[in-house]
């Protein structure tokens, strides 16, 4: 007896042991893909989306925490399985949460729905669909971007996201340069450190204004060419006060931009000339030898690395070609547009890249590999390497990899400089 009550399901505490539970299966994309009996893969993809279901619902709930757990477990299923249909049905229910928990949650949920909104249009592709999302969360994105009061995490995560969904799914060319223009006024403000007497914001800001510029120039691979002009005239002469920055992470991504400015400006003219070259390459040059002992030995080599490829990129036009495989597949990444490109959706897809490089039409589109190449099961199990001999080449190749760093560990051993 008694008046009915609104009972929730679980307690906070249940409703985020209940979500962990679930989540287990998706914190690794590899147990997607696991060795093991064969299954009933219709049953399976039943109980998956069963799960990705509670997930959705789980998104509404009132703990920050499970929303959070949820978000996360969306986020692992899609990098790591294509769900196209499973997704067109719910595509704006799925877009109403991930706007709610924008605008209402806190730094961790934000972050965490920025990056399923990136991870939803990757899996949407360029449409229709993809252009609806994006009208709902591109103002909400840019708002909290451009809002000086929210967490420096949450605007890194929507720079991001708006870069990226808007490079899926614009062909309004005028939210491509909205867009730009808000990102630009975002990153830009690094230029005026040298003439910022404290040094306070720009230090602070530092990985805001990096997600910032690497969204700007993902953007940038895809304007007409008379934009790219502009923008080049604009940018080439301010973007190398930033490999002066103290953070490894903006000199850089200063670094990286400089070459692909420079390789998109000689697409557009053959004779491009540059008149602070020499006192460019000069610090170029200086960042591909730093030999400074206050920073990090990790932090040198990799900033030598990545130089090295920048200096001969600006003097001599060269890019150095890297292949990528995924099945049976291969790609060569040969010019510093496709790098970028590649570089910027692995980071949101993980582990789950090589799969929707397999498997995606969008992103076959976007690096021209053409449609999936489709294998029987027969020829799949032939190619797939069993649990053990897996096992047995990693080992071989860990005792090899010893011998030869114990070689080079020896005092005894005369070894030269490695880079």
């Amino acid at each position: 007896g008694g008046q009915p009550r609104n009972v929730q399901p679980f307690s906070d505490e249940d409703a985020s042991i209940e979500t962990m539970s679930h989540c287990s299966g998706f914190s690794d994309p590899a147990s997607f893909t696991e060795d093991g009996p064969e299954v009933d893969e219709e049953a399976t993809q039943e109980d998956l989306e069963y799960k990705l279901k509670g997930f959705i619902d789980l998104t509404l709930d009132k703990s920050a925490k499970t929303r959070q757990a949820a978000l996360e477990s969306l986020k692992s299923a899609f990098s790591s399985k294509i769900l196209y249909e499973f997704i067109m049905e719910r595509r704006m229910t799925l877009t109403d949460s991930i706007e709610r928990c924008i605008k209402k949650g806190k730094s961790d949920e934000q972050c965490a729905a920025a990056g399923l909104a990136c991870l939803l249009c990757v899996q949407m592709g360029s449409g229709i669909e993809s252009e609806e999302i994006f009208k709902t969360l591109g103002p909400v994105l840019k708002k909290i971007v451009c809002d000086g009061t929210a967490s420096i995490q949450a605007r890194q995560a929507c720079a991001t996201c708006l870069g990226i969904c808007c490079f899926i799914v614009t062909d309004d060319i005028t939210e491509l340069y909205s867009t730009m223009e808000c990102l630009e006024n975002i990153f830009t403000k690094a230029y005026q450190r040298d003439r910022d007497t404290n040094g306070v914001s720009s230090t602070h800001n530092t990985v805001l204004h990096v997600s910032a510029l690497l969204a700007w120039t993902l953007l940038l691979t895809i304007c007409p060419m008379n934009e790219v002009k502009k923008k080049i005239e604009m940018h080439l002469h301010k973007l190398p006060s930033l490999l002066s920055c103290d953070d490894l992470n903006m000199r850089i991504t200063a670094g990286e931009t400089l070459a692909l400015l420079f390789e998109l400006a000689r697409e557009t003219d053959a004779d491009f000339f540059y008149e602070d070259m020499d006192l460019l390459t000069e610090k170029l040059r200086a960042l591909a030898t730093d030999g400074n002992k206050h920073r990090a030995k990790v932090d040198k080599r990799k900033q030598r690395s990545v130089f090295r490829d920048v200096l001969r990129a600006v003097e001599e036009r060269d890019f150095p070609t890297e292949m990528v495989k995924f099945g049976p597949e291969r790609m060569y990444i040969d010019c510093w547009v496709k790098k970028q490109t590649y570089e910027t959706f692995k980071e949101i897809l993980g582990s789950g890249m090589q799969y929707h490089l397999q498997s995606n039409d969008f992103l076959r589109n976007v690096f021209e590999l053409g449609p999936p190449v489709m294998l029987d099961a027969a020829t799949l199990k032939t190619m797939k390497i069993s649990r053990f001999e897996r096992h047995l080449y990693n080992s071989a190749a860990f005792k090899a990899r010893t011998k030869a760093r114990s070689k080079c560990r020896d005092k005894r051993a005369d070894v030269g400089e490695f880079f």
